[in-house]
């Protein structure tokens, strides 16, 4: 097999969501290639592990070797033209890595990024990841949790955004049932295959969301919805972004969901409760940590998530909008980083640098280059995110 995309649908039966040995193999000798060694190990391990030590470190191979055990135990399952037949079937297509549909915001992942995405549905995709913004949160809701996740809902999809959850009870369904009610998509991730739309309780809404957005999956039709796979498929719900965590006790998967986005760098919101409410325990922890920023409406969302323009939306083609220009823009990574990295309230110098990961030379450079572009202002000592109508005056300018 040598065509890399086939290989891509063949790997995502193969190696479990988020697998670390499986996305660096693949990242190291492609997916094809990498596709042909596991088939050697499995054929003749001793030659395999030959054919790698002559690029690699001994101890990668040996790990490799070790990680390889569950991939050739789904050789035989792993076979492209029969999804793509089983996909087709329920009218479900391939999104694969470099398809001009995949939304690259899943990149952010690096090794732990789906090989392709399972999606039914219409739209594309790329556009309605970007700029999107996650709402998740408990699935036994309390009533002002649902009010709350329909209102931010509401709100952030009439602005434009799409909303995207998991598709499950309480928050993630009230906030897909809101988004359905404008004309902005939402998503729905799934922890096992879009032929099973999971919960059955919730599979008249899913079906809603066919109509109106779409529903994906990073793994194939007929794999179940395992527990492990609830968790790993909150990462793709984080590429978000902004993730709000409406409600969320201590022990919560929505916390996860808000971990992720932390660690790719993407804002985080969290929802007030009452200080005695075990709902909200969740979201209180993650203020006082200083992993989110107290959000009371989805105006708050939208101002932490910026202009939508920055998210690489086309603003359209007559536009004239800095939006129109897309991701191109931004030609140096360490200027997007340090954008990202200015909160809602503003942030120093020294925040910036921390959280986008810069040294401070490089953020005192990459925040001067935004500031000409009309993109951040400063205030006293603190570095502001421009309004959206001052930097496509700024653009429009340049």
């Amino acid at each position: 097999m040598t065509d890399d995309r086939e290989a891509l649908v063949a790997w995502s039966a193969l190696a479990e969501p988020a697998d670390a040995a499986a996305g660096w193999l693949v990242d190291a000798l492609g997916p094809a290639e990498a596709l042909a060694w596991v088939r050697e190990v499995d054929a003749d391990p001793v030659s395999a592990t030959h054919a790698l030590l002559e690029r690699h470190d001994p101890r990668r191979v040996d790990a490799l070797i070790r990680a390889s055990e569950p991939w050739r135990a789904r050789l035989a399952g792993a076979n492209p033209a029969l999804h793509r037949e089983r996909a087709g079937a329920i009218g479900a297509r391939v999104v694969a890595r470099g398809d001009l549909e995949w939304p690259e915001v899943l990149d952010d992942l690096g090794q732990a990024r789906p090989f392709v995405l399972w999606v039914r549905g219409g739209g594309v995709l790329a556009d309605v990841f970007r700029g999107s913004i996650a709402i998740v949160g408990a699935r036994s809701a309390t009533a002002y949790g649902q009010h709350v996740a329909s209102s931010f809902a509401g709100g952030v999809s009439d602005a434009g955004r799409a909303v995207i959850s998991g598709g499950a009870y309480g928050i993630d369904a009230a906030a897909h049932r809101a988004a359905l009610t404008t004309a902005t998509p939402t998503v729905a991730v799934m922890a096992g295959g879009v032929d099973r739309l999971y919960p059955l309780g919730n599979q008249d809404l899913l079906e809603r969301i066919l109509d109106a957005g779409a529903v994906v999956s990073e793994v194939p039709p007929g794999f179940a919805p395992h527990r492990s796979r609830f968790l790993t498929r909150n990462r793709l719900i984080a590429c978000a972004s902004v993730t709000c965590v409406v409600e969320a006790a201590w022990r919560s998967g929505a916390l996860s969901t808000a971990r992720h986005a932390a660690e790719l760098a993407r804002p985080v919101g969290a929802v007030p409760g009452p200080v005695t409410s075990a709902s909200s325990a969740g979201c209180h922890a993650l203020v006082r940590d200083g992993i989110a920023t107290l959000v009371t409406s989805a105006a708050d969302l939208l101002e932490l998530a910026g202009p939508i323009e920055a998210s690489g939306i086309a603003a359209g083609p007559d536009s004239g909008g800095p939006g129109a220009r897309g991701d191109a823009d931004w030609a140096d990574p360490r200027h997007r980083a340090a954008y990202d990295a200015v909160g809602a309230r503003g942030s120093s110098i020294e925040d910036v640098a921390r959280i986008a990961g810069l040294t401070i030379r490089d953020a005192a450079g990459a925040l001067a280059a935004l500031e000409l572009s009309g993109r951040v202002g400063r205030s006293g000592s603190r570095w502001i995110r421009a309004a959206p109508h001052s930097q496509q005056k700024t653009d429009k300018t340049v």
